[in-house]
């Protein structure tokens, strides 16, 4: 695999896969590190299921501290690559050397705010007081390290819409196969529980952030890290691009909140946890397919900046075809996965067959429209990449306004097992609804690029 991509020049139909799949891949490998904590926390000796509970109380508060990475990350790499098509590198190095001083500040004031408000926030968002326990110890060391996790994240959006994919899934995948080794040895070997299991993702964490800060303070990559240049300008235009990634991961994650808060009010006396157990494992297996979708679909949003930035809209509109057929693609595969692996992924977190066979229905009714979802990823990552964030953040807002309407009234009129229906009926009317939208503007869209990169020439000239 190259390890520089030639966004401008290369052949679109070898440059997309190779863009695509080390994104992919690194995003999947990240799943590893809340995957691999809550397989193994399940398997504690007799509090394995209230414990892994309590995990799945932190997870969303936590990937939603995380999506402070995107906001920044996300929002300053389009218009990194943007600047770089244009051929204008001193911007693009102020926008790198905003972007880092973001970073280091939100990271601190995140974790200081975290930390003060535990207590609250996780009885708040489901947590019972039989799980609390393990939710506190949990979430108060993984939050101490989340500096390490926020830089890591958005840092390395940066490598990678230099065309450096390789190196960002090398990041990525570093620290997965260390919080693999360290796992059971925190947890089992040194009897730390659920802290042993934090201990080793800050660790892993700590050696991915030091990957990324190694590259960008080196010699290899084009635009490096330069410390001045800082602009309240600049700043505001990584805000703007990045709030709608950044609110589509915080919204993610308010609606697992949302969906574990309805399970402890619906679920029937003393089986509140039972079911927020079960909805933490079909997380984790939505997880396997939305992060490396987005590996796909956010990766290559590096090509679709670049050319635009360049005004090529030919080579935008073929890349994004041979995207959605590789979304979809990933999407269709995932589908078939959910029906044939189900039972086996819900026992690698529990062996108690009454929340084995509930995982198993739920994997397979939240999975129902999943490959129309894959066209949905790349629509919204495609139009931010532009930065047409208002079409971005309209339609990842009505998916969402979907979901959370749905999963208000169905335990209203059904049974609260069919509440994870939530999902494959936002997941088929979003993307519908994307692609009218999509097929209606975007002609409008490259066409006013194109005379604007026509009268910046002319004013150069």
């Amino acid at each position: 695999m190259k390890t520089v991509n030639h966004l401008g020049t290369d052949p679109i139909g070898k440059l997309v896969p190779r863009i695509a799949f080390p994104s992919m891949l690194a995003q999947f490998v990240s799943v590893l590190y809340s995957i691999v904590d809550r397989m193994y926390i399940g398997h504690i000796a007799s509090v394995g299921d209230l414990a892994l509970a309590g995990v799945g109380v932190c997870g969303p508060i936590l990937t939603m501290i995380g999506a402070f990475s995107s906001l920044i990350g996300v929002g300053g790499a389009p218009l990194l690559g943007i600047r770089l098509g244009e051929k204008n590198e001193k911007e693009a190095s102020r926008i790198l050397a905003n972007a880092f001083l973001m970073l280091v500040s939100l990271s601190l004031v995140l974790t200081a705010a975290a930390l003060f408000f535990t207590r609250p926030m996780l009885m708040a968002f489901g947590a019972s007081t039989v799980t609390y326990p393990y939710a506190r110890a949990y979430f108060m060391i993984y939050v101490s390290g989340s500096v390490f996790a926020l830089l890591s994240t958005g840092l390395n959006q940066f490598v990678i819409c230099q065309g450096f994919a390789s190196e960002g899934m090398k990041s990525v995948l570093l620290g997965a196969i260390l919080n693999l080794l360290l796992d059971p040895v925190f947890i089992f070997v040194l009897h730390l529980g659920v802290r042993g299991a934090a201990i080793a993702t800050v660790l892993s964490q700590i050696a991915s952030c030091l990957y990324v800060l190694h590259i960008l303070f080196g010699k290899t990559i084009p635009i490096r890290i330069t410390f001045g240049g800082y602009s309240f300008a600049i700043m505001k235009r990584i805000l703007t691009v990045g709030f709608t990634p950044f609110l589509i991961i915080a919204i993610d994650n308010v609606m697992i909140i949302a969906m574990n808060a309805v399970l402890q009010r619906y679920a029937p006396a003393g089986q509140g946890d039972s079911f927020i157990t079960c909805a933490t494992i079909v997380q984790s297996f939505m997880l396997i397919i939305t992060m490396p979708l987005g590996g796909i679909s956010g990766g290559t949003q590096s090509i679709l900046a670049y050319n635009y930035g360049a005004g090529n809209s030919r080579r935008v509109l073929e890349a994004q075809k041979t995207i959605i057929a590789l979304c979809a693609g990933f999407t269709t595969l995932m589908f078939l996965v959910s029906n044939a692996a189900g039972t086996l992924f819900a026992q690698l977190f529990t062996s108690d067959p009454q929340i084995v066979s509930m995982v198993v229905r739920a994997i397979h009714i939240s999975t129902l429209s999943v490959i129309p979802l894959g066209i949905q990823y790349e629509i919204v990552d495609g139009f931010t990449a532009m930065g047409r964030v208002r079409y971005s953040f309209a339609l990842s807002f009505f998916r969402k306004f979907v979901y959370f309407t749905a999963l208000f009234l169905l335990p209203r009129f059904f049974a609260l097992e069919n509440i994870f229906y939530v999902e494959p009926i936002s997941d088929l009317i979003g993307p519908v609804v994307s692609m009218i939208v999509y097929w209606t503007s975007i002609q409008k869209i490259l066409k006013q690029r194109e005379e604007a990169v026509r009268l910046m020439h002319t004013k150069k000239a």
